[in-house]
């Protein structure tokens, strides 16, 4: 099954948004020192534009995420523990995540743009962080859709 067939469950879907957003909030809220400060701080400008616009554009850019870590994720099923090979593969991951919301930030305006390019530099590690969670997050998923399969 690849990674995307996540999307084609609405409730899956959804339910993976959800995931993803309480995992960016609890990230942020954790985050210290002065790259806290800045995260936290374009955080509060996000969430200004509106409650659901993080989980919004999660959703927008879910599909896309999950086609470009497909064959990641592949290889990762084969090693036998996905989490762990995804988390082995921090990098990697960051990387193939970046290029997707790279690809999209060209195509959006506002004050999300100067949010993002302030914040480019540093968000890579800041995804590495996340890989773990974000790794676990889709294997459960991925394991309930098969179980429904």
């Amino acid at each position: 099954m690849a990674l995307d067939d996540l999307t084609k469950d609405s409730a899956v879907q959804a339910s993976i948004v959800n995931d993803c957003d309480q995992l960016i909030t609890t990230h942020v809220s954790q985050k210290s020192g002065v790259s806290g400060v800045a995260l936290k701080t374009a955080h509060r400008i996000v969430k200004g534009i509106g409650p659901t616009y993080i989980p919004g554009a999660i959703s927008r850019m879910l599909p896309s995420t999950l086609e470009v870590l497909d064959p990641l994720w592949q290889e990762a099923m084969t090693s036998g523990d996905p989490v762990a090979y995804l988390e082995q593969h921090r990098s990697r991951t960051a990387d193939l995540i970046l290029s997707v919301t790279d690809h999209r930030i060209q195509y959006t305006s506002g004050p999300i743009i100067g949010v993002y390019n302030k914040l480019r530099k540093s968000v890579k590690g800041d995804i590495e962080a996340v890989v773990p969670e974000l790794a676990g997050i889709l294997h459960r998923h991925h394991i309930q859709l098969l179980q429904r399969a």
